[in-house]
């Protein structure tokens, strides 16, 4: 609990937070947010720009403008043209998903026809706006006085209505939940606060609100979906509650448990390129891959599938066995059509020795290498600059464990137009 002058500290940053926030808000805000905006596409230096801002604006709109400026400019290759009608936080920035994701998910929630969702921890509103563009009535939630500005003023810009923001304990209107509704609304997001002090909260019973709220929330509201960390452990995942692995770019962005009323099926796993969408799913453990010698292509599969538990679902599909019980790589004879994998072709599997690559490397003329690895301690830009040599050519190197033993795969690297590298 945070002491009497810590609290007061903290409530009198926020009122202040807030007052700056509703000055942007005016006409005179909006000239100040425009002005810095082009301060900052010209590449002015933040001491310059700052004084230009103060001479132009005043003392009052220059450092606030300025700070939403450049969160906008964060937010651009993500929110596109909402980005500069858009208020954001660095800490609420951080917390906000992409939008096409929001949009998915709120098309998922409603689908059964729900009118109403609560958003519960509403932070900058990115999912409030998700919803009621969608056609839900909101009531936003939270109990931070800056998320609730931020949330109002967002639907505000967008130009969007039927949104209620309301101050309320997420903890509480969890536990007074029932008969499918939380907060008077038929269905419910809930994204708990994940970080601290700048730090990741590894911990789902330190998340704010805590687990004991989310598992809560999925017991007694049907139609809900609560964001959830990637590397949660698949022991916490309710019975009947599906899990779900979205994964873009090849990095996991958002981890999903979809309440029992929306629940397909048991895991999930979605990838994301560009317009397309890919969706990997299984009623039931599949268990795991059968395993085999490397063959002439390795494949990884992406994080979505590793995370989602629905390896050996790919080995299957593909044709395709694992290189070891406890790794995530997958081998082949020929290569993987398939989004869900990287693939590489295999030239060499060799036990791991230092010398015998570097020996073998020297052979094949090879100068340059990328080294991939999984289920290794070794760390790949030391062992990169070790195999550093004078031959033009070059290869990826994965260090992996075959069969329980430390072994090398010397794979080619990948040109044009072939199969994706692994991404390691």
């Amino acid at each position: 609990m945070a002491a009497p002058d810590d609290a007061d500290d903290s409530a009198g940053q926020a009122a202040e937070t807030v007052r700056q926030l509703r000055a942007l808000a005016t006409p005179a805000g909006a000239t100040a947010l425009t002005r810095a905006a082009a301060l900052l596409a010209d590449r002015t230096d933040a001491v310059t720009a700052l004084t230009r801002l103060r001479a132009e604006v005043g003392v009052e709109l220059a450092g606030p403008a300025w700070g939403i400026a450049r969160q906008r400019a964060r937010a651009r290759p993500v929110f596109g043209a909402d980005a500069d009608r858009l208020l954001f936080t660095g800490d609420t920035l951080e917390q906000a998903g992409r939008p096409a994701l929001a949009d998915r998910r709120a098309a998922r929630l409603l689908a059964g026809g729900a009118g109403t969702v609560a958003d519960l921890g509403c932070a900058a509103g990115t999912d409030t706006v998700a919803l009621a563009r969608a056609g839900a009535s909101v009531v936003a939630v939270d109990r931070d006085p800056v998320a609730r500005e931020l949330t109002s003023l967002n639907v505000a810009a967008l130009g969007l209505g039927r949104v209620e923001v309301r101050e309320a304990d997420v903890v509480e209107l969890v536990a007074a939940a029932g008969d499918g509704r939380v907060a008077g609304c038929a269905a419910a997001v809930l994204d708990p606060a994940r970080r601290a002090g700048g730090r990741r909260l590894l911990d789902p019973d330190r998340w704010s609100p805590p687990w004991s709220t989310v598992t809560t929330l999925l017991d007694r509201v049907g139609t809900c979906v609560v964001k959830v960390a990637p590397g949660l452990d698949h022991d916490r995942v309710p019975a009947g509650v599906e899990a779900e692995w979205v994964s873009v770019g090849g990095s996991i962005v958002e981890a999903l448990l979809w309440g029992r009323g929306v629940t397909h099926t048991w895991r999930r796993a979605t990838l994301v390129v560009g317009e397309a969408v890919h969706e990997l799913t299984a009623a039931s453990d599949p268990g795991p891959s059968p395993v085999g010698p490397v063959r002439g292509w390795l494949h990884e599969p992406d994080p979505a599938v590793i995370r989602s538990g629905l390896v050996s679902q790919v080995a299957a599909d593909l044709g395709a066995t694992g290189v070891d019980p406890t790794i995530a790589y997958l081998t082949s004879d020929a290569p993987a059509p398939s989004p869900w994998v990287s693939s590489l072709e295999v030239t060499d599997v060799l036990p791991f020795s230092l010398k015998r690559l570097k020996a073998l490397l020297r052979s094949r003329g090879v100068g340059r290498v990328t080294v991939k690895k999984r289920g290794s301690a070794i760390e790949p830009e030391t062992l990169a600059r070790q195999l550093r040599g004078p031959g033009d050519g070059t290869a990826v190197v994965v260090v992996t464990r075959v069969a329980g033993a430390p072994t090398v795969l010397v794979c080619q690297a990948p040109s044009r137009g072939s199969p994706r590298a692994c991404d390691g």
